[in-house]
């Protein structure tokens, strides 16, 4: 049997990275094993939801990315994986998980997916999504505020000491390891297309 096809889709915050994902997700269905790194947030039951809200979790370190690639490797190898839950408005890992099998094709999506040299070592190929920072904060801001119960002055607060910088620093570096840089995020039909398309025949030429 022919050993999964890894893609890894990284991009800035919200520039529309997970949309081009789940598209790809769709056209494929059950033949996809989809690995979101926002799942794979470190644990922060420690801290009080004030102190969790000050955390970067943009930076690197706030991914348990030990445990990312051990799951990737795991699916890799046709074992399934039991993959973490995380809750974007008390900012911390549940205590549930949800179980994800191996497949033929294998999605990483997250910001941060290619700028880890050992995720990057398991993908056949890596993807960018690139947006204009005007909509990536405009979006962020809308997502933040109606869906994590954040308020504006804390979104534009994170965005200024951690979220830029970190994309700055970690994020648009990263795009340089990209195969295939799609412009215009999930709104590029022509492009996601033609993903689909070359996929398809990877897929096939596989067997």
């Amino acid at each position: 049997m022919p050993a999964p096809l890894v893609l890894g889709i990284a991009g800035g915050t919200a520039s529309g990275k997970t949309t081009v994902a789940r598209k790809i997700h769709e056209a494929f269905a059950s033949r996809v094993a989809f690995i979101d790194q926002d799942s794979y947030y470190r644990p922060l039951d420690h801290l009080n939801l004030e102190e969790r809200r000050e955390v970067n979790f943009d930076h690197p370190d706030a991914f348990d990315s030990d445990l990312l690639v051990a799951h990737v490797k795991a699916l890799k190898s046709g074992t399934s994986v039991e993959k973490p839950v995380y809750d974007f408005v008390s900012s911390t890992r549940q205590p549930r998980t949800v179980a994800v099998n191996s497949a033929d094709l294998i999605l990483i999506e997250g910001i941060l997916v290619l700028h880890m040299e050992a995720l990057r070592e398991e993908m056949d190929v890596r993807i960018f999504v690139e947006t204009e920072d005007d909509v990536r904060i405009i979006r962020r801001l809308t997502r933040d505020i109606k869906e994590r119960g954040r308020d504006f002055d804390h979104v534009i607060h994170q965005y200024f000491k951690h979220v830029r910088p970190m994309h700055m620093a970690f994020v648009e570096p990263s795009k340089r390891w990209a195969d295939i840089v799609v412009p215009h995020g999930g709104n590029n039909e022509i492009a996601i297309d033609m993903l689909v398309g070359a996929i398809k025949a990877r897929l096939v030429k596989a067997k």
